[in-house]
């Protein structure tokens, strides 16, 4: 049976099952415990949906420590078994292992908030000018697209919005927004893979939230957003005319702003250190895969707390 005891004496191996450091789960675990006793003590249902009868906490106690509910959880984010492994792992009966991992999950998903799914008088301004990349001072957020490939759903209808022409099979897309630090400020709900990346950006209402005289910048699947948002700067790189090529002029900007955006790929790199976001997603409803992104976001940017990524100059 694996347990946080076992493992901690073996510390090689701590990041690379739970995908953090045994002094960063240490500090998760406190913020965990305190989250999950705010979230039962809010709760006025149990886990059926019944009215609850009784206060929070009461009933049979967890076979397993708070610390291994949330080493379980953690390993199921980086190493993504199924669930049959996980409960052999943890001396657990598959579905015991999953709703242990789902209730995990949802207390995960509140340790932290991502300021631009706020209005925009409740979030925070931009920290400093000097956080705010030189070249390119209006940008407030770099966007991108994430694409993970999940399992074909049955029937022809249900199947071909999963399918990208661009993937040449079926994945769920995320849209990702950073700070120029690479910080993540924003998780969209995901969405059939077919859905083109502009289209998603505009429907989520990103740009919307921004303050006035902040921008983002994106890649060249965002071209024509200025006719949905022409009052927003947006920094894109050109696109190659067809027959044609680019001047050495338009060509020098695309490698600036490239510089610039490789932050976003840094950022998508520790997403995908998460092995949940890296291989075929197994669950049937995109509600889940919104959730785990988010859970793994969190844990993304307390990394990053700690171990800033690489920026370059341009």
């Amino acid at each position: 049976m694996l347990s946080y005891d076992d493992l901690c004496r073996h510390a090689a191996a701590f990041p690379s099952l739970a995908g953090m450091t045994r002094s960063e789960f240490d500090l998760l675990l406190e913020r965990f415990a305190h989250a999950e006793d705010q979230v039962r003590a809010a709760s006025r249902t149990t886990s059926e949906g019944q009215p609850r009868r009784r206060a929070p906490g009461a009933g049979r106690p967890h076979d397993l420590s708070r610390a291994d509910r949330l080493l379980m959880a953690l390993l199921w984010l980086r190493v993504y078994p199924t669930y049959e492994v996980l409960g052999f792992f943890f001396d657990l009966h598959k579905r015991n292992a999953q709703l242990n991992v789902r209730s995990a999950l949802a207390v995960l998903e509140t340790l932290d908030d991502f300021p631009f799914d706020r209005p925009g008088r409740e979030r925070p301004k931009c920290r400093s000018v000097a956080a705010v990349m030189a070249a390119f001072p209006q940008v407030r957020l770099i966007i991108d697209a994430k694409e993970q490939r999940t399992n074909k759903p049955q029937g022809e209808a249900e199947q071909k919005p999963y399918y990208s022409g661009k993937k040449k099979c079926h994945t769920l897309k995320t849209q990702v927004a950073i700070d120029p630090c690479g910080r993540i400020e924003s998780i969209s709900g995901s969405v059939p893979g077919s859905t083109h990346d502009l289209t998603l950006l505009v429907n989520d209402g990103l740009l919307g939230r921004l303050a006035e005289g902040e921008g983002s910048m994106a890649d060249k699947g965002y071209v024509g957003v200025e006719k949905h948002h022409s009052g927003v700067p947006v920094v894109l790189p050109f696109k190659k005319p067809r027959g044609r090529e680019l001047t050495d002029e338009r060509k020098a900007f695309n490698r600036t702003v490239s510089s610039h955006r490789i932050v976003v790929e840094h950022t998508m790199a520790q997403l995908n250190r998460f092995t949940v976001l890296r291989q075929v997603f197994r669950g049937k409803h995109r509600e889940r895969h919104s959730q785990v992104t988010r859970v793994v976001a969190v844990l993304v940017n307390r990394r990053i707390e700690v171990r800033p990524l690489k920026t370059y100059a341009a």
